[in-house]
Order: C-alpha cells, then structure tokens, then sequence
C-alpha cells in the first residue's frame, strides 16, 4: 500500500523589509541602491545583446525587521552568528504559545510544557500594530522568571511577535541575559504567529555566518500541515 505524503504549507513568519519600514528607535533607517540596474548594465556592454543583470547594495542594522540575536549579542564571550549551531535555527521542532497583549509574561504560560529542543514562539498578537506609531513601544515582554523555565526545559530557540522579548524600561535586559547567557538564540518582530498550529511544525530562522555578527535580518519561516 501506497503512503501519501503528508500535505505541508509553508507559512512566512517576517516582516518584508523595503525603504521607509519601520525602524527601532535610535537606529538609522535601512538604505538600498543599485550598483548598477538592468539598463546600466545593458549601457556597459559586458553581455551579450538583451542580457541584463541588476546588482544592489543594501545598508541596514543588523536589528531590523525580523531578526536574530546571537548570544554575542549580549554577551561579549558568546557564540556570535558565524558560530550559532544550526540545529538551533533551522528544521526545529515548534510549539506556539499564547500569551498576553501586553506587560509581562510570567513562568506559569511555560511550565509543564514540553519544549525541549524546541522553537518556542510566543504570540502576542503585538505584531498586528507593525507600521504603527504604537508598535516600537514596550509592549509584552517575558520576566526572568519565565526565561529561567524555558533555560530548565531546554528550549532551543526562543522567539517572540513585539518589539522586544524585555521590557524595554528595563535597562537589566533580563530575557536577553538570560536566554543568550544560555546559548538560547532570540527572534524578535515575527508575524502570523495565529496562521501556525499550536505544534507539529517545523521553524526556520537561519541568519548569515557573520563573523562577530551579533544580530540580523532572517526571513523566518515554518512548515507545517
């Protein structure tokens, strides 16, 4: 007897990024240009008649849109990008965990789950104010305590749909130290969080091998039934 494949779909989880986007406060806004577009290159007569290439250039902090922070990050003898185990950020095993609008997310939304080895993504729903005024605000954020559990569950992977997984009126940066300080990797501004099921998908967010690279965009994604 013949087995179907299972069906699977595959759901993106960020941000486009394009001129203008939204910025977090104090960063510069993202720029692109062309070295040279298809018309340049079809003016230099390095292809054969009707052969054209567009090439870019493309500047951005590595904190833009969705992205990945690496422990290096936070920690100055962290693993930086280059260094981050891909088993961490692509083909992992995720569970979806809903949680509040806004303040804090305490260590009750994690316990007694099973998240070891897994990419625990916290939806808040925050993502929907994207492009809004009210968006890049401290809106929900986890406390130490909950990171404490997720370090104990051995979570792979953490990430959340806001505009940062601390409090951003807490200098301490408790999720950060706490998570990065374990080798846990955070993904910060995901979307579409309510197109995935609670678990039985499998999450991507793999950022370039950047040496010294602390945090970058990734086109975060998961593949599920």
């Amino acid at each position: 007897m013949v087995t179907e494949p299972a069906v699977t779909r595959v759901i993106d989880l960020s941000h486009p990024l394009a001129p203008g986007m939204p910025a977090y406060p104090g960063l510069p806004a993202m720029r692109f240009g062309t070295i040279f577009t298809h018309a340049e290159s079809l003016d230099r007569g390095a292809y054969a008649p009707g052969t054209s290439f567009q090439i870019g250039h493309y500047e951005l902090p590595g904190n833009t849109g969705t992205y990945l922070d690496a422990p290096f990050h936070r920690h100055p003898d962290g693993p930086d990008l280059s260094q981050l185990p891909l088993e961490r950020v692509a083909d992992v095993p995720g569970v979806v965990v809903e949680a509040p609008a806004d303040g804090g997310i305490g260590p009750a939304t994690f316990e007694g789950m099973a998240i070891t080895g897994r990419a625990v993504l916290v939806r808040t729903g925050w993502s929907e104010r994207w492009g809004t005024d009210g968006y890049f605000r401290s809106g929900p954020f986890l406390t130490a305590a909950a990171c404490a559990v997720l370090v104990r569950g051995g979570a792979a992977l953490v990430g959340i749909d806001c505009a940062n997984i601390d409090d951003m009126g807490d200098p301490a940066r408790p999720a950060h130290t706490t998570l990065l300080g374990a080798g846990i990797p955070i993904v910060e501004h995901l979307r579409d969080l309510a197109a995935l099921p609670t678990e039985g998908f499998r999450f991507f967010a793999v950022p370039p091998a950047i040496a010294r690279g602390a945090a970058f965009t990734v086109r975060a994604f998961a593949i599920g039934p």
